[in-house]
Parts: C-alpha cells; structure tokens; sequence
C-alpha cells in the first residue's frame, strides 16, 4: 500500500529492479530505498551505467548485480520491476534481434522468478504500443496503428508482447501482474548519446552545435519528469486491486520544435535550429490520456516541463564538465 504521499507502507520488502541501473531504473532504485525496502538492480550495462547507482551502493540494502535478463535468474523477492530493455530509437534499433529478446525472453524470465516466490511483477510497457496513433490523446483502450515490420518494430511489438505475457501469467493465476504504459520521460542520468529529442537538444545547445530537428518539428510529445514517472509506478505496483494497462506520463503536450526553443532559452545558447528529414515510423503525435490513473491511482504530474528541464540540464552541464568539455555561455536563472 501506499500513503497519501505514495510512499510504500507497512513490511519492508526485497524488491528486484531489472534495469535498475538504467535512467528510469536508477531513481526507481533511489525511491524504493527511502521507502526502506531493499533493493536488487540487475542490469547488463549495455544501456545502464553502474556510475548511475553508485551513490547507492553506500546502502547496506542494495545490490547491484551484472546479469543479462535474457538468461534466467532466480532471486527470492516480493516484488519485481522489470525494466530491462533499451528505450530510445538509436539503442534498440543498434540490435533490433537482441532488443526482441529483452522483452520477451526477459519479461518471461522475470515472470517466472516472481512466479517462484508468489511476488507481483510491474511490467515497464511503453507508448510505442499505440504505434502511430489515429485517436489522440491515447486512452487504454486504444488497440494501436503499429507497424509489426518497421524499423521500430524490436521494441513496439516487444513490448506488445511481453504485455501479453504479463496478462497471461496474471490472469492463470501464476503470478499477480501490473502494466503501466509509459510515456516519453526525462530527467537527469539520461545518457548524454541517448539519442531522444531532450538529451540531443540539451547536449547540442551546451556544445553550441545546431539543434537538429526531424521533420518541421511540428509532430508533438509530452515529456513526463522522471520523479512523477516513478511515483506512478509505485502507485500502480502497490495498488491491491488495478492491474492496468495504465499510462503514465505526462498530458501536457508540445511540439519538438517547441522544446528545441525552449531549451535554446534555458540554456543560454547561440545554437541555431537545422531540420532534417523525419525518420521511418516516427509517430506524428502523441499525448497519454490519464484519466484512469488519476481515478485508480491519484496520480497527477506535479513537475512543470520548464523546471524539469531546469534540473536536467544542471545534470548534463557537469556531467559534460566532467568529460572535459566546457558549455560556451553561462545559464540564465530560472523564472519563478
């Protein structure tokens, strides 16, 4: 269960991360230890980075262990989160086939361990279920317009299958499932070479390199914090009845060029804006209708896009420092 704060109440417990030293999975991580529960991240390092979770490691709570999700694992857990899989169009199309694999072999694996040890399983979904949408904003119920041969197709059809696994295990009674669908999310840890749009701007506007748009920038996201992102999924995990799907994100949508500008201001940068063409697949919109998670779970995005994007560039700033490069003009502080 959760308070009205949604902190986790009642026993600690073990909770497995797969993931967890990925973006998202790190401050997954980070909140589940302030809640007192102890923590397992499994991760491959392939898009994760133990630099992530090193600030943790301090916690006599918390493990970090090396492990592809695509081998079997056994750990003796009450929850499990399984995030394990590449999140960004450049990291899974470098090996669409292993990608593929990730979320069904792992997902199914992490079923399983959860399986053996009667605990309840939250499956990270994504909104590339819903492909290119044609009904916008994306409520649940929407079946989706993907495209099962594309160059996405590794990761939207993986992840549409790996919810399939989630429901079938749940609804057999094998092991009690969640799916939370979730929206495009940013915050600091992001890696610097993610290759979405909030990393490459922020990166090319602190270089002063041009903000390379696809398209005319006219298509629209909506860009979640990840502390609001975490928060729903803890919500979702410890809700004793919602199983979901259930989108998490963030309804406030804007155009990609919007953002390149925004983050030209908030950065202070010179950088000009270059467009370029629009890539195989990419949806022209896409917005999370969250109707039923604020019904089921209270959830409601609380970090506004302008002071998130704030806290993310600080964070790129130095980790840009400490690689050696400098950003060429000072930040302007941020308007109340």
């Amino acid at each position: 269960m959760v308070d009205a704060n949604g902190r986790s109440v009642g026993r600690s417990m073990r909770i497995l991360v797969t993931g967890g030293a990925g973006f998202v999975g790190s401050h997954l991580c980070e909140r589940l230890l302030a809640d007192g529960h102890e923590v397992i991240a499994l991760d491959d390092f392939s898009t994760g980075s133990p630099a992530n979770v090193a600030h943790l490691m301090r916690s006599r709570r918390f493990w970090l262990v090396e492990r592809d999700v695509a081998q079997p694992f056994d750990y003796e857990i009450d929850r499990v989160y399984n995030l394990a899989s590449p999140a960004s169009p450049a990291r899974y199309q470098c090996d669409p086939v292993r990608t593929t694999i990730t979320n069904v072999v792992g997902t199914l694996n992490a079923l399983s361990c959860a399986e053996r040890h009667g605990a309840r399983l939250l499956q990270a979904s994504t909104s590339e279920v819903y492909g290119d949408p044609e009904v916008h904003p994306q409520p649940e119920g929407y079946l989706g317009r993907v495209n099962p041969i594309g160059v996405r197709a590794c990761y939207d059809e993986g992840k549409r299958c790996a919810e399939s696994l989630v429901m079938d295990f749940h609804r057999q009674g094998r092991a009690s499932g969640r799916i939370a669908r979730i929206f495009n999310t940013y915050g600091p840890r992001m890696a610097l070479d993610d290759g979405r749009a909030v990393s490459n701007f922020i990166v090319q506007a602190l270089r002063g390199e041009e903000l390379t748009v696809y398209g005319s920038g006219s298509q629209t996201r909506s860009f979640c914090y990840v502390d609001d992102l975490v928060e729903g999924c803890v919500r979702l995990m410890e809700h004793p009845v919602e199983v979901g799907p259930v989108n998490l994100g963030n309804p406030v949508e804007v155009t990609v060029l919007e953002l390149a500008q925004e983050i030209v201001r908030l950065t202070g940068s010179a950088s000009r804006i270059v467009y370029r063409p629009l890539p195989e697949d990419d949806p022209r919109q896409r917005r999370p209708a969250i109707e039923l998670a604020r019904r089921s779970l209270g959830f409601e995005p609380r970090v506004a896009l302008r002071q998130g994007l704030y806290a993310t560039i600080q964070s790129f700033r130095a980790a840009l420092l400490g690689a050696g490069e400098c950003p060429r003009r000072g930040e302007p502080a941020l308007a109340s």
